[in-house]
């Protein structure tokens, strides 16, 4: 090899929209490049506007645009792919350079930006001379043409238009981290439409930094948002050094296994992209628990991955597995365990034990439980029939079952209390109603008898699981705890002497030395304590991913007073690179006005949260009743299909199966519309479960807690009527029993509909009959 060629990330997407014909004779051109740049074939020539830009031939039609990205450090030459492109669109004013800000190589296409904006700013693009279009030229005949006269315009002259970034300056836009080709131009920029159009082709910050200007954030904002999470301490002459710049640069190295990568389609570049921001996160040293949050989509769950990857690969040799990935749900992490797959050496992969939380807990309870004492679990629902039977028993009427189960679960279980004086001096911070000293008692004695039921019956809810199992792992940490202090104090020696010839005892550790959690907002104070007990407090201890906004249930958690302290070490992203800016904006609308906690004692907002991706507004659907709001959603879904199996250039026609869902509140409705699609319109459905969709049909149809970690190209969600959404008719008793409930069930719903909306990348259709639902932007 007399090359290495790595390919840019803007090159890499390119590629994946082009034909397979294309695709293919740019592998084979970067197998001969990579033995012989100098090649007649490939007919490599320097640019004549930035002479660090070379274009090579692929075929007859298309070019590669590549840059000099210095020598590796065994001596070969790098060159970085930064463009494919037809040679009708190559110019001599494509640049490349080193952003200052980040430290990375950024290629700027001036070819992309709209034709007024370049007129207002004097530029006229030159395309680059071609040999092969000259040829081209050559071979045709030209016939001669009748000159047309040039129409004399008379009219007065427009008046300029004020620019869209008016009060900026270059100097603002440069402190930014604009591309300096592009300042100039984003300063020429009057409407949103050309906006877009130059923020089509430039480089990602450059990109972020115009949208939130372009959205209305002023400089000082869009410095601390965008621009200071993204920068890179640099060396004097950076700006100059393509080959250190090239590490800092997200790329993929273009070896033998280059065919399968364009293969796979662009999510490929989504799963394993890291924005500077993100990376920083990912690769940073902390010293305790740290947190990355954001809004759906901005990465939260690829950082994680990465950060596994990160801490894998720094283990000593071994065959144990130190690291543990978990988050809430089964379905999750089945997900987690595709997607790291591809992101890891499968020996590095089997270093981490992955496990959804309540899987870890009845790990836990396993592994303690006497043979043949274990306890059958119970779901809530199943558990509430026993608790009314308790209060039916007792003929209590105070309270109802409901409001007793919530306390159960998130005071006394949540809290680990074991005594009654223990609930007597309970907090009790965000349940509404206040109680007093005797109605604690009335109550501890009612939650004994439930709990003894349960026992009687040899069941438990998973809750109660949870908090066992944490129990388990506390009196664990607790001996390790122990055992170290007691070696300190004879100076390191053993303990032989001292472990009662216990060999359980000599081995005992934490279980993990590293655990990352996704999906943090939905685990309780339970769950919690397991996990702090699991791993020792220290570097890199625990590694938490979360949004508030996606609490679909009511598990309100502040992590310092489990033992897991942030401060210091969180961070957060703002940029979704799933859904459209317009369906964003929606989404925002659902869970504006409300107030969401950060895991800790301040609050969470959306602010700055933002897409470069922009498409058709969601669509909003008034229907007579629901047979007129299934046949308008069939009537959508047929043309959602046609839409995407449109043949493409080369023939080749997309299988439409799992790229469209319809979202709905509840399983019962879910039922309803598949049946109704599959039996009156002909639609094939798949049912989404726990385990994943159940069936082979078209389009996926599931609740609102099943499409939790999912993405659909388009989405439809129906029957969001007032009523429904919120379920009216199960929390207005809370209205003015219990406030404070009331206002929590309100934002649960709020949430739920917030996470289904956000499920949509290009497209997204809300529909509803009689009265809409009280969240929906309308």
């Amino acid at each position: 090899m007399t090359a290495r060629l790595s390919l840019y990330q803007k090159a890499e997407n390119e590629l994946y929209k082009m034909e397979s014909s294309v695709k293919t004779k740019f592998y084979d051109f970067c197998h001969q490049f990579r033995i012989d740049p100098d090649h007649p074939s490939l007919d490599l020539k320097p640019l004549k506007g930035d002479g660090r830009i070379f274009r090579a031939k692929i075929d007859r039609s298309y070019r590669a645009l590549l840059a000099r990205a210095g020598v590796g450090a065994d001596g070969i030459p790098q060159w970085l792919i930064v463009a494919v492109r037809h040679r009708k669109d190559v110019y001599e004013e494509l640049t490349v350079a080193i952003n200052r800000i980040t430290g990375e190589i950024e290629f700027v296409d001036l070819g992309v930006v709209g034709q007024s904006v370049l007129q207002r700013a004097g530029l006229q693009l030159t395309p680059a001379p071609d040999e092969q279009a000259v040829q081209d030229v050559q071979d045709v005949p030209v016939e001669p043409v009748e000159p047309t006269p040039t129409p004399v315009v008379t009219s007065e002259p427009a008046v300029p238009a004020e620019p869209l970034l008016f009060g900026c300056t270059p100097e603002d836009l440069r402190r930014l981290g604009v591309a300096d080709a592009l300042i100039d131009l984003a300063l020429t920029v009057t409407t949103d439409e050309e906006l877009d159009q130059l923020i089509a082709g430039a480089p990602r910050l450059t990109a972020e930094v115009l949208t939130g200007l372009g959205s209305g954030m002023s400089v000082d904002e869009v410095e601390r948002e965008i621009t200071q999470p993204a920068a890179t301490e640099l060396e004097p002459g950076f700006e100059d050094d393509m080959a250190a710049a090239l590490t800092r640069t997200a790329v993929t190295t273009v070896d033998d296994d280059i065919r399968n990568v364009l293969a796979e389609g662009d999510f490929r570049a989504w799963k394993v992209y890291l924005h500077p921001t993100q990376r920083k996160i990912v690769e940073r040293n902390y010293g305790g628990p740290a947190r990355v949050s954001g809004g759906p989509g901005t990465g939260k769950t690829i950082v994680a991955l990465h950060r596994v990857a990160r801490l894998a690969a720094a283990l000593p040799p071994g065959h144990n597995k130190p690291i543990l990935l978990t988050t809430y749900t089964k379905n999750l992490t089945a997900d987690l365990r595709s997607r790291l797959t591809s992101l890891m050496d499968p020996a590095l992969l089997g270093r981490v034990d992955i496990k959804h939380i309540d899987q870890l807990a009845q790990s836990v309870l396993n592994e303690n439980a006497a043979p043949g004492s274990q306890r059958s679990l119970i779901t809530d629902d199943r558990a509430l029939d026993v608790l009314r039977e308790v209060l039916f028993e007792h003929d209590e009427q105070r309270w109802g079952a409901e409001f007793l189960f919530e306390e159960w679960e998130q005071i006394v279980l949540g809290q680990s209390l074991a005594t009654r004086q223990d609930y007597f001096k309970a907090r009790r911070a965000g349940m509404g109603r206040a109680l007093s000293r005797p109605e604690r008692a009335a109550i501890w004695k009612l939650l004994d008898q439930f709990t003894l039921r349960l026992n009687g019956l040899g069941r438990e809810t998973w809750a109660q699981a949870a908090e066992r199992a944490a129990r388990y792992e506390m009196e664990r940490a607790h001996k390790i705890k122990a055992r170290a202090e007691r070696k300190a104090d004879i100076g390191g020696g053993d303990l032989v002497h001292l472990d009662d010839n216990s060999s359980a005892m000599r081995y005992l550790r934490h279980r993990y030395q590293h655990i990352v959690v996704d999906e943090a907002q939905d685990l309780s104070p339970a769950h919690w304590k397991m996990l702090r007990a699991m791993v020792a407090s220290g570097e890199g201890d625990l590694f938490i991913a979360s949004d508030t906004h996606q609490r679909i249930y009511d598990r309100q958690v502040t992590l310092s007073t489990v033992g897991v302290h942030i401060r210091g070490r969180a961070s957060k992203l703002t940029l979704s690179y799933r859904t459209t800016q317009e369906i964003l904006d929606q989404a925002a609308k659902v869970v504006s006005g409300a107030t969401y906690d950060d895991l800790d004692d301040g609050t969470d907002t959306l602010d700055g949260y933002h897409s470069l991706l922009h498409g058709p507004a969601p669509e909003y659907v008034a229907c007579a009743d629901w047979t007129d709001e299934i046949a308008q959603l069939a009537e959508a879904l047929k043309q959602w299909r046609a839409d995407i199996t449109q043949p493409a250039a080369d023939g080749t026609v997309r299988d439409p199966s799992g790229t469209m869902a319809v979202c709905v509140a509840d399983g019962e409705m879910a039922g309803r519309v598949a049946t109704d699609l599959e039996m009156k319109h002909g639609i094939t459905t798949a049912t989404l479960t726990k385990d994943g969709p159940q069936g082979s049909g078209e389009v996926h149809i599931g609740t609102m807690h099943r499409f939790k970690g999912l993405e659909y190209q388009k989405l439809a969600i129906i029957g969001a009527s007032d009523g429904i959404l919120p379920r009216t008719a199960l929390i207005e008793q809370y209205e003015k029993t219990d406030p404070t409930r009331y206002e929590r069930e309100l934002r649960k719903s709020r949430n739920q509909l917030f996470v289904a909306t956000t499920r949509a990348r290009d497209a997204l259709r809300i529909s509803w009959h009689g009265k809409p639902s009280p969240f929906l932007p309308l």
